[in-house]
Protein backbone atom coordinates (compact mmCIF):
# COMPACT_ATOMS: atom_id res chain seq x y z
CA UNK A 1 0.00 0.00 0.00
CA UNK A 2 2.92 2.52 0.90
CA UNK A 3 4.78 1.68 -2.26
CA UNK A 4 1.79 2.06 -4.03
CA UNK A 5 1.28 5.52 -2.82
CA UNK A 6 4.52 7.08 -3.24
CA UNK A 7 4.43 5.24 -7.17
CA UNK A 8 1.36 7.50 -7.22
CA UNK A 9 3.31 10.92 -5.51
CA UNK A 10 5.92 10.50 -7.76
CA UNK A 11 3.98 9.82 -11.20
CA UNK A 12 2.58 13.30 -10.30
CA UNK A 13 5.53 15.12 -9.54
CA UNK A 14 6.76 14.03 -12.92
CA UNK A 15 3.64 14.96 -14.51
CA UNK A 16 3.41 18.34 -13.15
CA UNK A 17 7.28 18.99 -14.30
CA UNK A 18 5.78 17.93 -17.64
CA UNK A 19 3.50 20.38 -17.39
CA UNK A 20 5.22 23.32 -16.68
CA UNK A 21 7.13 25.29 -18.99
CA UNK A 22 8.67 28.66 -19.75
CA UNK A 23 7.87 30.93 -22.51
CA UNK A 24 11.21 33.68 -23.09
CA UNK A 25 10.82 37.32 -23.72
CA UNK A 26 9.66 38.50 -27.23
CA UNK A 27 8.55 35.14 -27.98
CA UNK A 28 4.93 33.23 -27.89
CA UNK A 29 3.96 29.74 -27.67
CA UNK A 30 0.91 28.19 -29.38
CA UNK A 31 -0.76 25.01 -27.91
CA UNK A 32 -2.55 22.79 -29.85
CA UNK A 33 -4.87 19.91 -27.75
CA UNK A 34 -5.57 16.71 -29.85
CA UNK A 35 -4.37 17.98 -32.89
CA UNK A 36 -6.24 21.20 -32.81
CA UNK A 37 -5.31 24.51 -31.58
CA UNK A 38 -6.11 25.41 -28.20
CA UNK A 39 -4.54 28.68 -27.03
CA UNK A 40 -1.63 31.06 -27.55
CA UNK A 41 0.59 32.19 -24.32
CA UNK A 42 3.34 34.77 -24.08
CA UNK A 43 6.25 35.40 -22.12
CA UNK A 44 6.34 33.84 -18.18
CA UNK A 45 5.73 30.36 -16.87
CA UNK A 46 2.47 28.39 -17.88
CA UNK A 47 1.18 25.16 -17.59
CA UNK A 48 -0.20 22.12 -19.99
CA UNK A 49 -2.35 18.72 -19.17
CA UNK A 50 1.01 16.24 -20.35
CA UNK A 51 -0.03 14.07 -22.80
CA UNK A 52 -2.56 16.04 -24.03
CA UNK A 53 -1.53 19.94 -24.80
CA UNK A 54 1.41 20.56 -27.42
CA UNK A 55 3.51 23.05 -27.72
CA UNK A 56 2.88 23.16 -31.71
CA UNK A 57 5.00 26.31 -32.08
CA UNK A 58 7.55 28.79 -30.19
CA UNK A 59 7.01 32.43 -32.29
CA UNK A 60 9.81 34.39 -32.34
CA UNK A 61 8.32 38.18 -32.15
CA UNK A 62 11.44 40.21 -32.58
CA UNK A 63 12.67 41.65 -36.23
CA UNK A 64 14.24 39.47 -38.35
CA UNK A 65 16.55 40.17 -41.55
CA UNK A 66 16.65 38.52 -44.55
CA UNK A 67 18.43 39.52 -47.85
CA UNK A 68 17.69 38.77 -50.94
CA UNK A 69 20.04 39.06 -54.41
CA UNK A 70 17.50 39.71 -57.37
CA UNK A 71 17.36 41.00 -61.00
CA UNK A 72 15.48 43.56 -62.94
CA UNK A 73 15.56 45.34 -66.38
CA UNK A 74 15.67 49.45 -66.26
CA UNK A 75 13.07 51.93 -68.59
CA UNK A 76 16.56 51.93 -70.60
CA UNK A 77 16.93 47.88 -71.25
CA UNK A 78 19.89 47.69 -68.55
CA UNK A 79 19.66 44.33 -66.57
CA UNK A 80 21.20 45.00 -63.19
CA UNK A 81 21.49 42.57 -59.89
CA UNK A 82 20.53 44.14 -56.67
CA UNK A 83 20.96 43.11 -53.32
CA UNK A 84 17.64 43.33 -51.57
CA UNK A 85 17.76 43.76 -47.30
CA UNK A 86 14.06 43.40 -46.11
CA UNK A 87 13.27 43.72 -42.23
CA UNK A 88 9.81 42.06 -41.09
CA UNK A 89 8.09 40.82 -37.84
CA UNK A 90 5.41 38.43 -36.73
CA UNK A 91 2.67 41.25 -36.63
CA UNK A 92 0.84 41.43 -32.70
CA UNK A 93 -1.80 43.48 -33.57
CA UNK A 94 -4.77 42.76 -31.11
CA UNK A 95 -7.61 41.50 -32.85
CA UNK A 96 -11.29 40.74 -31.87
CA UNK A 97 -10.72 36.56 -32.75
CA UNK A 98 -7.23 34.81 -32.13
CA UNK A 99 -7.46 33.06 -35.29
CA UNK A 100 -6.93 36.63 -37.08
CA UNK A 101 -3.86 37.53 -34.90
CA UNK A 102 -0.48 37.74 -36.29
CA UNK A 103 0.79 34.86 -34.34
CA UNK A 104 -1.87 32.54 -35.54
CA UNK A 105 -1.76 33.06 -38.87
CA UNK A 106 1.82 33.00 -38.56
CA UNK A 107 2.24 29.41 -38.22
CA UNK A 108 -1.35 28.19 -39.95
CA UNK A 109 -1.38 30.27 -42.94
CA UNK A 110 2.40 29.99 -44.54
CA UNK A 111 4.08 27.67 -44.08
CA UNK A 112 7.64 29.51 -46.01
CA UNK A 113 7.20 32.97 -44.77
CA UNK A 114 10.98 34.01 -46.33
CA UNK A 115 10.74 32.25 -49.72
CA UNK A 116 7.07 33.76 -50.58
CA UNK A 117 8.56 37.09 -49.33
CA UNK A 118 10.85 36.63 -51.86
CA UNK A 119 8.55 35.64 -54.38
CA UNK A 120 6.27 39.43 -53.78
CA UNK A 121 9.76 41.25 -53.17
CA UNK A 122 11.27 40.02 -56.90
CA UNK A 123 7.72 40.59 -58.41
CA UNK A 124 7.58 44.51 -56.60
CA UNK A 125 10.80 44.94 -57.84
CA UNK A 126 9.98 43.98 -61.78
CA UNK A 127 6.87 45.74 -61.56
CA UNK A 128 9.29 48.70 -60.32
CA UNK A 129 12.46 49.10 -61.55
CA UNK A 130 11.24 49.39 -65.70
CA UNK A 131 9.34 52.89 -64.36
CA UNK A 132 13.07 54.22 -63.84
CA UNK A 133 16.28 54.83 -66.49
CA UNK A 134 19.31 53.41 -65.53
CA UNK A 135 20.64 56.82 -63.98
CA UNK A 136 17.16 57.27 -62.00
CA UNK A 137 17.16 53.87 -60.28
CA UNK A 138 20.15 55.04 -58.68
CA UNK A 139 18.78 58.74 -57.32
CA UNK A 140 15.29 56.82 -56.96
CA UNK A 141 16.70 54.11 -54.93
CA UNK A 142 15.28 55.06 -51.22
CA UNK A 143 11.81 55.72 -53.32
CA UNK A 144 12.18 52.06 -55.53
CA UNK A 145 12.84 50.51 -51.91
CA UNK A 146 9.24 51.93 -50.32
CA UNK A 147 7.05 51.14 -52.95
CA UNK A 148 8.51 47.44 -52.73
CA UNK A 149 8.24 47.95 -49.20
CA UNK A 150 4.71 48.57 -49.34
CA UNK A 151 3.32 46.28 -52.11
CA UNK A 152 5.30 43.83 -49.83
CA UNK A 153 3.56 44.65 -46.93
CA UNK A 154 0.12 44.52 -48.16
CA UNK A 155 0.16 40.81 -49.21
CA UNK A 156 2.12 39.89 -46.27
CA UNK A 157 0.22 41.40 -43.51
CA UNK A 158 -2.48 38.48 -44.54
CA UNK A 159 0.03 35.55 -43.42
CA UNK A 160 0.61 37.32 -39.71
CA UNK A 161 3.74 39.52 -41.03
CA UNK A 162 4.83 42.90 -40.71
CA UNK A 163 7.18 44.44 -43.58
CA UNK A 164 9.36 47.02 -41.30
CA UNK A 165 11.34 48.35 -44.04
CA UNK A 166 13.11 47.35 -47.36
CA UNK A 167 16.70 48.78 -48.20
CA UNK A 168 18.32 48.20 -51.79
CA UNK A 169 21.81 47.33 -50.14
CA UNK A 170 23.55 47.10 -53.82
CA UNK A 171 23.17 47.68 -57.61
CA UNK A 172 25.80 45.93 -59.72
CA UNK A 173 26.45 46.64 -63.52
CA UNK A 174 26.99 44.79 -66.28
CA UNK A 175 31.01 45.17 -66.98
CA UNK A 176 30.38 46.73 -70.07
CA UNK A 177 27.70 49.28 -68.84
CA UNK A 178 29.90 49.79 -65.69
CA UNK A 179 33.01 50.79 -67.97
CA UNK A 180 30.61 52.70 -70.64
CA UNK A 181 29.26 54.94 -67.73
CA UNK A 182 33.03 55.28 -66.16
CA UNK A 183 34.15 56.44 -69.45
CA UNK A 184 31.28 59.05 -70.06
CA UNK A 185 31.82 60.02 -66.25
CA UNK A 186 35.77 60.81 -66.66
CA UNK A 187 35.04 62.58 -69.84
CA UNK A 188 32.44 64.83 -68.05
CA UNK A 189 34.95 65.41 -65.25
CA UNK A 190 37.57 65.96 -68.03
CA UNK A 191 35.48 68.81 -69.85
CA UNK A 192 34.81 70.55 -66.62
CA UNK A 193 38.55 69.92 -65.47
CA UNK A 194 39.17 71.99 -69.03
CA UNK A 195 36.66 74.90 -68.28
CA UNK A 196 38.12 75.39 -65.40
CA UNK A 197 41.85 75.52 -66.31
CA UNK A 198 40.64 77.96 -69.81
CA UNK A 199 39.30 80.43 -66.99
CA UNK A 200 41.90 80.19 -64.83
CA UNK A 201 44.17 80.76 -67.68
CA UNK A 202 42.06 83.99 -68.79
CA UNK A 203 41.79 85.36 -65.03
CA UNK A 204 45.51 85.32 -65.12
CA UNK A 205 45.47 86.69 -68.40
CA UNK A 206 43.24 89.60 -67.43
CA UNK A 207 44.75 89.64 -64.03
CA UNK A 208 48.24 89.98 -65.86
CA UNK A 209 47.17 92.58 -68.78
CA UNK A 210 45.55 94.86 -65.82
CA UNK A 211 48.71 94.80 -64.17
CA UNK A 212 50.91 95.63 -66.95
CA UNK A 213 48.50 98.10 -67.86
CA UNK A 214 48.44 99.82 -64.15
CA UNK A 215 52.36 99.81 -64.28
CA UNK A 216 52.62 101.66 -67.56
CA UNK A 217 49.85 104.11 -65.89
CA UNK A 218 52.46 104.16 -63.19
CA UNK A 219 55.39 104.58 -65.41
CA UNK A 220 53.63 106.86 -67.33
CA UNK A 221 53.43 109.28 -64.39
CA UNK A 222 56.72 108.73 -63.11
CA UNK A 223 58.11 109.55 -66.89
CA UNK A 224 55.46 112.81 -66.53
CA UNK A 225 56.65 114.04 -63.20
CA UNK A 226 60.19 113.30 -64.19
CA UNK A 227 59.86 115.65 -67.04
CA UNK A 228 58.35 118.50 -65.55
CA UNK A 229 60.89 117.91 -62.67
CA UNK A 230 63.75 118.10 -65.28
CA UNK A 231 62.13 121.21 -66.95
CA UNK A 232 61.75 122.97 -63.72
CA UNK A 233 65.27 122.49 -63.18
CA UNK A 234 66.40 124.02 -66.35
CA UNK A 235 64.02 126.68 -66.16
CA UNK A 236 65.69 127.44 -62.59
CA UNK A 237 69.14 126.73 -64.19
CA UNK A 238 69.02 128.98 -66.67
CA UNK A 239 67.16 131.55 -64.71
CA UNK A 240 70.44 131.78 -62.74
CA UNK A 241 72.58 132.12 -65.01
CA UNK A 242 71.24 135.08 -67.03
CA UNK A 243 71.23 136.05 -63.50
CA UNK A 244 75.03 136.04 -63.77
CA UNK A 245 75.12 137.99 -67.16
CA UNK A 246 74.98 136.03 -69.30
CA UNK A 247 72.89 136.52 -72.69
CA UNK A 248 69.86 133.98 -73.28
CA UNK A 249 71.57 132.40 -76.28
CA UNK A 250 75.22 131.88 -74.24
CA UNK A 251 73.27 130.19 -71.30
CA UNK A 252 71.41 128.01 -73.62
CA UNK A 253 75.01 127.03 -75.44
CA UNK A 254 76.36 126.41 -71.59
CA UNK A 255 73.41 124.37 -70.67
CA UNK A 256 73.52 122.25 -73.87
CA UNK A 257 77.56 121.65 -73.07
CA UNK A 258 76.83 120.75 -69.61
CA UNK A 259 74.13 118.15 -70.76
CA UNK A 260 76.70 116.79 -73.25
CA UNK A 261 79.57 116.64 -70.52
CA UNK A 262 77.10 114.84 -68.27
CA UNK A 263 76.30 112.06 -71.01
CA UNK A 264 79.94 111.21 -71.99
CA UNK A 265 80.95 111.24 -68.18
CA UNK A 266 78.13 108.76 -67.51
CA UNK A 267 79.16 106.76 -70.85
CA UNK A 268 82.70 106.55 -69.73
CA UNK A 269 81.25 105.48 -66.48
CA UNK A 270 79.26 102.56 -67.99
CA UNK A 271 81.26 99.85 -69.92
CA UNK A 272 79.05 97.99 -70.85
CA UNK A 273 77.97 101.07 -73.90
CA UNK A 274 78.58 99.99 -76.70
CA UNK A 275 77.38 103.17 -78.95
CA UNK A 276 77.84 106.96 -78.82
CA UNK A 277 76.16 109.98 -80.50
CA UNK A 278 78.53 113.09 -81.48
CA UNK A 279 77.76 116.36 -82.66
CA UNK A 280 78.55 117.38 -85.97
CA UNK A 281 79.74 120.85 -85.08
CA UNK A 282 81.57 121.57 -81.90
CA UNK A 283 82.66 125.12 -82.96
CA UNK A 284 79.63 127.20 -80.88
CA UNK A 285 80.37 124.90 -77.84
CA UNK A 286 84.35 125.13 -77.83
CA UNK A 287 83.79 128.89 -78.00
CA UNK A 288 81.57 129.23 -75.16
CA UNK A 289 84.10 127.32 -73.56
CA UNK A 290 86.91 129.21 -74.89
CA UNK A 291 85.20 132.56 -73.69
CA UNK A 292 84.60 131.06 -70.08
CA UNK A 293 88.26 130.28 -69.16
CA UNK A 294 89.33 134.09 -70.75
CA UNK A 295 86.49 135.41 -68.54
CA UNK A 296 88.06 133.56 -65.73
CA UNK A 297 91.11 134.15 -66.58
CA UNK A 298 90.55 138.30 -66.47
CA UNK A 299 88.93 137.77 -63.16
CA UNK A 300 92.11 136.42 -61.43
CA UNK A 301 94.68 139.34 -62.81
CA UNK A 302 92.21 142.44 -61.58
Amino acid sequence: MGALLLFIVVVAIVLMCMGIFVVQQQTAVIIERFGRFHRIVGAGIHCRIPGIDKIAKRVELRTRQDKFDLSAKTKDNVTIDMTVAVQYCVSTRQSQRVVDSGIYRSYYALSSPEDQMKSYIVDALRSTVPQFTLDSVFDEKDAIAENVRAQVFAHMIQYGYEVVGTLIQSIKLPRDVESAMNAINAAEREKVAAKSRAEAERIRVVTEAEAKAGAMKEAGRGIAEQRKAIAEGIKDSLATIRESGVTTAEANELFTFTQWADMMTDFAKNSHASTVVLPSNFKSGASMMEQMITANTADKYQ
